[in-house]
């Protein structure tokens, strides 16, 4: 019995495996991509927010303008 071999040679066998491969890293990239997501909101949580915790002006906060602030 004869293999099914595309018009290059190549055997079926590799491209179902190379589909796999470049699923597995498409999945592994979206598994990074929402990690970094994650991170950056928890950064961006952290610039805005004061070190104590406690609003003194010195930080912007929502509703205010962003007029004379500094980061």
């Amino acid at each position: 019995m004869k293999k099914a071999t595309s018009s290059d040679g190549m055997n079926m066998s590799n491209t179902t495996e190379k589909k796999t491969d470049t699923q597995a890293r498409i999945k592994e990239l979206q598994t990074q991509v929402d990690d970094l997501k994650e991170l950056v909101n928890t950064l961006l949580s952290v610039i805005v927010e004061e070190p104590d915790g406690v609003h003194t002006g010195s930080a912007p906060t929502s509703g205010h303008p962003l007029a004379n602030t500094c980061m």
